[in-house]
Order: C-alpha cells, then sequence, then structure tokens
C-alpha cells in the first residue's frame, strides 16, 4: 500500500487526496479505496520509523548529506546539519483533528494568519553536484495540538532528541530561525549528557537581546556560585569593542565578502548559562555597527562556519513551498487524529525519496539542455528543479510499466514515444 501510494502521489496531475494517490498509481479499479484511507487512518506503522529509515537512505546515498571532520581528540566525526522551521497547511472544517487559527508567514496582506494545521519540520541538510544552493529532505515532523500544549521550540527539542538516539555517532548541528531560541535546546554545559554535547544549536540573534559574559570561575567563598558573568549589553554594544576581520563566505550560492566578529558570551534570557558566541555580520558597503547577528552553541566553530551554517536555513522555505505546491501536500480532505497525523509527513517523505532517486539514478546533463531547448525562455537554466526531478520521474514510471517483464531495461523508444504523443495531443 506504501508503494501504491508513494507512486500515485508522484504520478498524479490532479489532487493529491487519497483517492487521488490511489487514481495516480492507476490502481482504483484494483484496490478499494478504503484500504487507502485506513492506510492513514488505522495502519500500525510510526511517522518518526519512516522518516528516520528515509534519513538513513540520504545518508547511505548522498555523500553530501553529511561532512567528516577531525574531532578534538584527532578522531574523525561525521556531523549532520539540520533544518527545523514550522510551515501551515491550511484546512477547513469544524472537525478536522487540530486545525487552529494561527501565524502564516505565507499569507497574502499585513494579517498573517491562517486556519489549519501547524506542522513542525526537520529537515537534512544535503549538497548535490548539480545544485549550487544546499538543498533540504524532510525527516521528521511533529503536529502543533494548540495552545498550553507543547510549543514549537519544545517539538524541535522532541526532534533533535529522536536524533540523537538514531545517529549515535554522528554531531548535530541544528538550525533555526529567530523564533527558535529556549532552554529547552540547550543545556548548561555541567549538565549536559554525553550525547547532548554532540548537539549545537544555531540561531539569529535579536537586536534587544541582552548578552553575558560567561560565568566566572568559583571563587571559594560561601554562596552560590555566579550563574552569567558580565553584563556585555545588546549586540550593538558588541559592535563597538569586537575585532572585526573580512572573510569570504559561501552565502546562499554566492562567494561574498564580509567583516565578522565573534565574542564569546551566554544568552542568560533565553539559554540560561550555557556559554557560545555571539557572531555579528557587516556588509561592505554598510552604515550600521552590524547588520546581523547570530547566536550559536557551537563554540568550536570560526565565525565564517556559523555564518554559512546559517545560510543553509533557507533551504527548508523552498522545501515547504514545493510540498505544498508541486507535491500537493496537504490536499488530503481526512479529519481523523491518526489520518491528519500521517498524511502530511507521507507527502514530505515521498517529495525527499524523489530528491533521492533523482540524485542516484535520474541526473543527466542533457536535462537541462534539453528544458532549455522545449523553453528557451529559460536561457540561464543551468540547475534541475524539482519539477525536473518529478516530471523524469513520471516519465520513468510510465517506461516500467509498459516495458513488460523487464522494467530495469526498458526500450529507449517508449518514453521517446510517449513524449511525441503527449505533443500531439496538446496540438
Amino acid at each position: 500500500m506504501f508503494t501504491i501510494l508513494a507512486s500515485g502521489m508522484v504520478a498524479a496531475t490532479g489532487r493529491r487526496s487519497v483517492v487521488g494517490m490511489l487514481s495516480g498509481a492507476r490502481m482504483a479499479q484494483a484496490v478499494s479505496f478504503h484500504a487507502a484511507c485506513r492506510f492513514f487512518s488505522h495502519a500500525k506503522w510510526e511517522v518518526d520509523q519512516l522518516g528516520l529509515g528515509v534519513l538513513r537512505l540520504v545518508l547511505q546515498l548522498l555523500p553530501g548529506a553529511q561532512q567528516v571532520s577531525a574531532g578534538p581528540d584527532g578522531t574523525l566525526v561525521s556531523s549532520i546539519t539540520v533544518n527545523i522551521d514550522d510551515t501551515l497547511f491550511r484546512r477547513w472544517g469544524r472537525k478536522v483533528h487540530a486545525a487552529f487559527w494561527t501565524h502564516d508567514g505565507a499569507a497574502q496582506g499585513k494579517h498573517k494568519i491562517g486556519r489549519g494545521n501547524r506542522w513542525v519540520v526537520a529537515g537534512i541538510v544535503v549538497r548535490l553536484p548539480f545544485c549550487s544552493s544546499p538543498v533540504c529532505l524532510p525527516v521528521l515532523f511533529r503536529l502543533w495540538q494548540g495552545k498550553g500544549t507543547a510549543s514549537h521550540v519544545d517539538l524541535a527539542a522532541e526532534m533533535i532528541a529522536v536524533l540523537i538516539q538514531a545517529l549515535p555517532t554522528h554531531r548535530i548541528h541544528g538550525v533555526g530561525d529567530a523564533a527558535y531560541h529556549g532552554k529547552v535546546l540547550a543545556a548548561p554545559a555541567g549538565e549536559r549528557t554525553p550525547a547532548e554535547t554532540r548537539t549545537t544549536w544555531t540561531t539569529r540573534l535579536p537586536r534587544n537581546a541582552t548578552l553575558y559574559a560567561p560565568a566566572p570561575p568559583p571563587t571559594g567563598k560561601p554562596g552560590r556560585p555566579r550563574l552569567k558573568g558580565d553584563k556585555l549589553g545588546k549586540p550593538e554594544d558588541l559592535a563597538g569593542s569586537a575585532t572585526w576581520r573580512t572573510v569570504t563566505v559561501n552565502r546562499y550560492g554566492d562567494l561574498d565578502t564580509i567583516d565578522v566578529a565573534a565574542v564569546r558570551c551566554i544568552w542568560y534570557g533565553s539559554f540560561g548559562n550555557t556559554e557560545g558566541q555571539c557572531v555579528l555580520v557587516r556588509e561592505p558597503d554598510t552604515t550600521k555597527p552590524y547588520d546581523t547577528a547570530f547566536f550559536t552553541l557551537d563554540t568550536d566553530a570560526s565565525a565564517e562556519q556559523v555564518v554559512e551554517r546559517y545560510s543553509v536555513r533557507w533551504s527548508i522555505e523552498p522545501s515547504n513551498a514545493t510540498s505544498k505546491q508541486q507535491m500537493g501536500v496537504g490536499q488530503a480532505r481526512n479529519r481523523l487524529p491518526r489520518a491528519v497525523e500521517r498524511t502530511v509527513p507521507f507527502g514530505m517523505l515521498v517529495q525527499s525519496l524523489v530528491v533521492v532517486w533523482y540524485a542516484v539514478s535520474g541526473y543527466h546533463p542533457d536535462d537541462i539542455t534539453a528544458r532549455r531547448e522545449a523553453e528557451p525562455w529559460y536561457g540561464g537554466k543551468s540547475e534541475p528543479s524539482f519539477e525536473d526531478m518529478i516530471v523524469k520521474l513520471r516519465k520513468a514510471l510510465i517506461v516500467a510499466r509498459f516495458s513488460g517483464p523487464c522494467p530495469a531495461q526498458p526500450d529507449p523508444q517508449i518514453l521517446r514515444d510517449y513524449e511525441l504523443a503527449c505533443t500531439a495531443a496538446a496540438a
């Protein structure tokens, strides 16, 4: 049933409801739509297990999903970067599970609100050889249950804990926007478990954040030791006395020359007395004390590494947009709790599998040439988009369907005939 629905979600060009997936797989006459609906509402499978399975597949097949570096003791350590963000899938109806009026960053107008299911998504960052910018592949998900329940920051910490347990030999670098900061994402240095020392967190620092120097060593005098050092002030105060240097960083697919400064400190209001560093960024033509500030719990990273790490956070935004606009995630009309909690993760995991398939078996340089010939107004196109990936997978499914007993070795003329038939039908 998973194979049928996943293939149908890729092949369907209409609405990706549950029955739409069944129809897209051309199995509506062979499989009851009740069985397809029960796959989401009653079948015994877990979203986290499926997501971790996709994660292991990504780490196994895509070398650009992890980085290998030398640890403090000289041993090689594998690390991954995980982006976490929340997004709203609009839903209507009073009986839809966990549907609320909440923030919607994609809403039109000044009132950024909408009604639906608010999902917190964790995606692993992958660098593909044919893409200039990193790609985010969703792997873990949490559904916000409304006011009075776990916040989006708490849900992010839950997913980080799942990754810690699933990847005991990896170091995990979490990245979130300015809304993702809190003590649940870190623990004081003296209270951190060995597993927690393998994780870091990087976020954007607001201009009104108050920073302090790290706590001084105990004096030996009676009383509780100090939890924080002297007050350093806001990022603007640090910019005036910081030591700046000029570096070249890779941001959003471009090499930029900027000024950076790093200051060891603690953000007591959000991360308690867990030590980190504030990284300030100043653009070459600016007149401000600084342009952007970041806070990271990774005290071993250089300033340019922190800037580059936060810049890859943007990859989760087009990933969420692709889920809604091209994969049709969120179009299912189910209402039961288990069905609602499974359908969106299922669709986003299929999206990740499409990218994995294309990177392993689908990519060819001629894909870009063919696209430019078919649509000459895209003369500057130099790398495949997700649309190119899913279109090629659809054609591969068609070839496999009509290739008889040897789908692994299809007749190359079948795909060409299919293309000609589509062209003739369009004319």
